[in-house]
């Protein structure tokens, strides 16, 4: 299966055969009060600079979150995609739980964007699904519905099964169904990453759809938690997660060890590259 993104002139393919693609988690302003500070007085240079930074660490597409207590994400949302496009040529996945800014950024953007997120809940079905069509747009899929997020993988699966079948009934590609089955804190509950493997297999193998998730969550209120990340992500990558959301500076190594010792790297060329750009 094969999702397509696509920027001004680039194209990305999420292939669930792999190579993995990375999305760039930095553009959020989450821990970042430089990002808050700048996009309330209009200025988008630390913005951009993110947005370089990522693409120099090999980031194949941008997530663009913009969200803080306060902002009016329907103005500043579609401006800091106008702005990220105007500047590099990289596919975006828009990302906001405010559907009327998900779709202000629709209008403005250019190409193909990815959509974070849908989730099984039926408003959020109705909201997206006709505008993800009307736009062009892929979707991500989260794995909960009105009960929340379940802890039985079997479950998640049949959530995953329901907004992939809703989509392609709204006249989406089912190829551009991406699906997110939450990874949780493990610091919380000490069977979370089980549950998110054994999701992330079921959803492969029942589905063979595309597979997302923030590669960062898993390791929230630990310390090392790059290492438990890096670890995690390798077993996710092998049960069949293809375009985690992560900071590509610190994941891209390792994902592209991982592709070689998966047998997706011809003659080691991405995972030589890779060392070499940090050396």
């Amino acid at each position: 299966m094969i999702t397509t993104l696509k920027a001004r002139i680039k194209e990305v393919h999420i292939d669930t055969n792999g190579p993995v693609v990375v999305i760039g988690e930095c553009i959020n302003p989450t821990r970042r009060k430089k990002l808050v500070s700048t996009l309330q007085t209009g200025d988008f240079a630390y913005l951009l600079e993110l947005a370089q930074q990522q693409i120099n660490d090999m980031a194949d597409v941008l997530d663009v979150n913009v969200g803080f207590p306060g902002v009016d994400d329907e103005t500043l949302l579609p401006a800091a995609v106008k702005v990220i496009q105007d500047t590099h040529n990289i596919p975006l996945c828009l990302d906001s739980p405010n559907h009327k800014a998900i779709e202000a950024a629709l209008r403005v953007a250019t190409g193909k964007c990815l959509i974070n997120s849908v989730n099984g809940e039926e408003k959020s079905l109705q909201r997206l699904l006709p505008m993800a069509k009307e736009h062009g747009a892929a979707i991500i899929g989260l794995a909960m519905d009105e009960t929340g997020i379940t802890h039985d993988p079997e479950k998640r699966l049949s959530i995953a099964e329901k907004i992939a079948n809703r989509a392609v009934q709204a006249g989406i590609p089912l190829e551009d169904v991406v699906i997110d089955p939450l990874a949780m804190a493990v610091s919380a509950d000490p069977n979370a990453c089980l549950v998110t493997l054994e999701t992330i297999r079921l959803i492969h193998d029942n589905l063979g759809l595309n597979i997302t998730m923030g590669a960062s969550n898993i390791s929230f209120g630990l310390p090392g938690r790059e290492t438990l990340n890096s670890s995690f992500v390798a077993l996710a990558i092998y049960f069949g997660l293809t375009c985690p959301i992560a900071n590509p500076g610190r994941i891209v190594p390792m994902i592209r060890a991982t592709d070689l010792v998966l047998g997706r790297d011809d003659y080691a060329m991405r995972f030589i590259r890779a060392c070499h750009d940090k050396e």
